[in-house]
């Protein structure tokens, strides 16, 4: 009897009923040992020697610990089948640890889809453990560990935040840069200009304005805009029509990144979930009959990769399916930051388990999910969508404008989607015609602040800028929202104040965990371990000491109070000679003794004269100066200020030439004074911020 070792449950019932009734097939369900809290500082890991690591097993592993050397004395051999990446390949080590194993001699497999044939393959073909890729993810530990602790517990002192990482930190603070760059957006004025022409047959088409080239303009201005409606005749002339062949080319197989992004954009499935999903459909589901397989291969790569054996399968499926007309090329897709590609792209395991096949034991989700698998996959080895398309120009005086008809001429690779065909009436123009203007009109809008991000969005630019890896991306923002620095809507990150404080405060004092490339370079050095290249002693010596510099400093210049983090300066305390300390306070920041309670000393900034504005107060005539008020805000308001209370309301221009008596009422509508006016018929109260608010109402004399 052999036992083999994999890490999930799941796989377990599948594999046995490949291998027959000589096998049998436990989970460690993950990591069965972790470092300790033990030692200086609690992080389990021997700095002063080498980096030593003191592992234990954690009390929720024990039981399974003790069903694994129970089942290792009744069989003959243990293999090791855990999976195909950096973490597998620990816990393979850790396994064999804790059972005594040879790491020399015992027998570890390694498969990316859970079907049979691979199963077998497999078997026949075993390898050991491979020592370099366990050194790189022990580094990684180590390295997560350090800084985990030493930060964590640092933040969680001084700012009562939960936690900081090597992966999400700098994540969070490319979270906190985009939310500044959306309060700080500045809204640009432009007008879209709606332009219908008519064909005689009474076909309509939508115009664009373009330049000479065909190139879309900009209108900034109703001015511009004004300019071009009335340029516009009641026919416009026909000067040219070019036919083109636009072809749409297939997208690439699916990486773990790729994946999440998709089924987001078509799924609204949040980045767990499309995990969890993916995760079920590699482990397998049960078919028709007795039939339990795995649809997909493994979920977690980097790599668009395709093998060349499911290519060969691809083509042969291909042109018995469609026809050898459909069958298209290998794409090579981008190799981006840091990825490995260990492993090939996430494809289904079987052409001929088409989505339809499978729908009827697969969750809505499920099917979904797969679908998209499928399809891009097969689709990636397929040919383009062809469409053909008449590209017509038109001129009206000095202007030029353009529309388009098209229509599908061969579905290609969205054969497999039944996508609706593009099938647009083509009128037959020619240079010369004329269309018949039947609308013209020019709209205001401004331009919109960038939109928040979303999961996918986030997972796109980690693996962008080479944050992480496939493993740790829905993790990194599931932590991200336990810790409370995110508010995720539906996928659609938003960070919360205590977010946006974290990753302040870490940037300023741990600038360099917070750039993206921090991680990145040290996920080349832990690839540089794994490869053999790099020494895992030499890596963890050089981050440590360069990175418990920061935190030396760091805990010396961050100090916490009741009022929250503060800076300390170069300058003492005048009352005691303690230094001094920058804080953050209710109304701002201000500079005050660090030996608060004892000391309350607070230094007093000198202010400027005030500025005046050339306006004056509508209650006692002084003239209004310019002031900041409590929030930080740029106020109008009256010098004489306690006596007189008068400010400025934001929304009355300071060109407003409205003219009136200023009352202490206010418009329902936008909340601007009312003014006392004479009109037509009598005294009236109209808005002070007329023509932009047109509220007006009856003026009506107290009774003394």
């Amino acid at each position: 009897m052999k036992l083999i070792i994999v890490e999930s449950p799941a796989k377990c019932k599948t594999i046995e009923k490949y291998l027959g009734s000589n096998y049998i097939v436990m989970a460690s369900k993950g990591h069965v040992r972790d470092l300790s809290t033990r030692g200086k500082g609690g992080l389990g890991v021997d700095v002063e020697n080498g980096f030593k690591p003191d592992y234990v097993i954690p009390k929720s592993k024990r039981e399974i610990v003790e069903q694994l050397k129970k089942a290792k004395t009744e069989c003959d051999e243990v293999i090791l089948a855990t999976d195909p990446d950096r973490e597998g390949e620990a816990i393979a080590w850790h396994l064999a640890e804790v059972l005594g194993l040879s790491v020399k001699t015992t027998k570890r497999l390694e498969f990316h889809e859970i079907t049979r044939d691979s199963i077998s393959h497999a078997i026949e073909n075993p390898r050991t453990i491979d020592l370099s890729l366990v050194a790189a993810q022990e580094a990684r530990r180590i390295v997560d560990r350090i800084i985990g602790f030493k930060l964590s517990g640092m933040i969680q002192k001084k700012i009562k935040s939960r936690s900081a990482g090597r992966v999400q930190t700098p994540t969070l603070k490319l979270i906190h840069d985009h939310e500044k760059t959306i309060l700080e957006f500045v809204p640009e004025e432009y007008w879209d200009l709606e332009i219908k022409a008519k064909t005689k047959d009474g076909h309509v088409f939508a115009l664009t304005l373009v330049n000479s080239k065909g190139e879309s303009i900009e209108i900034k201005s109703e001015q511009d805009a004004q300019k071009v409606l009335n340029s516009l005749l009641e026919e416009i002339e026909v000067v040219n029509v070019e036919k083109v062949i636009r072809p749409k080319e297939s997208k690439e197989p699916f990486t773990t990144s790729s994946l999440q992004q998709e089924a987001f954009a078509k799924l609204k499935l949040k980045t767990s979930e499309t995990a969890k999903i993916a995760q079920k459909l590699y482990e397998g589901v049960t078919l028709g009959g007795d039939e339990h397989t795995g649809l997909i291969t493994y979920t977690r790569t980097d790599s668009p990769r395709l093998s060349d054996t499911y290519i060969a399968k691809a083509t042969n499926y291909i042109i018995e399916a469609f026809g050898k007309e459909f069958l298209g090329k290998v794409k090579k897709g981008k190799k981006v930051i840091n990825s490995q590609e260990a492993h090939e792209a996430i494809r289904p395991t079987s052409n001929h388990r088409t989505p339809e096949s499978v729908q009827p034991y697969l969750k809505q989700n499920e099917y979904n999910l797969y679908k998209l698998i499928y399809n891009r996959a097969l689709g990636s080895l397929m040919k383009p969508r062809l469409d053909e398309v008449y590209i017509v120009t038109l001129k009206s005086g000095d202007y030029y404008f353009k529309f388009e008809m098209e229509k599908t001429t061969f579905k290609g690779f969205e054969i497999l989607e039944k996508v609706k065909e593009k099938n647009q009436v083509i009128v037959d123009l020619e240079p010369g015609d004329l269309l018949t203007i039947s609308k013209k009109e020019g709209k205001q809008k401004f331009t919109q602040p960038p939109a928040r991000y979303s999961e996918a969005k986030i997972v796109k630019i980690m693996e962008e800028v080479g944050i992480g890896r496939p493993s740790t991306y829905a993790p990194t923002i599931e932590n991200l929202t336990k810790s409370k620095y995110i508010i995720d809507n539906r996928g659609i990150v938003q960070i919360t104040e205590q977010g946006s404080k974290t990753a302040y405060v870490v940037n300023k004092y741990f600038p360099e965990v917070s750039k993206p490339d921090y991680t990145a370079k040290l996920e080349l050095h832990l690839d540089g371990i794994e490869s053999g290249e790099e020494n895992r002693t030499k890596v963890l010596d050089s981050f440590y000491k360069e990175f418990i510099e920061e935190v030396e400093k760091a805990n010396e210049l961050m100090y916490i109070d009741q009022n929250g983090e503060g800076e300390l300066l170069d300058e003492t305390c005048p009352k005691c000679g303690a230094r001094l300390l920058k804080r953050e306070g209710k109304f701002g920041d201000f500079i005050g003794c660090s030996n608060f309670p004892k000391c309350s000393y607070v230094k007093k900034e000198e202010k400027a004269p005030a500025k005046k504005t050339g306006e004056f107060c509508p209650k006692c005539g002084k003239e209004l100066v310019e002031r900041v008020d409590r929030k930080g805000k740029i106020i109008h308001a009256c010098p004489d200020y306690p006596k007189c209370k008068y400010v400025k309301p934001d929304n009355i221009p300071v060109e407003s030439k409205q003219t009136g008596e200023l009352t202490d009422k206010v418009c329902p509508k936008c909340g601007a004074p009312l003014l006392k006016k004479k009109g037509k018929y009598g005294m009236f109260l109209g808005c002070s911020n007329y023509p932009t608010c047109d509220h007006k109402e009856k003026y009506r004399r107290s009774r003394k």
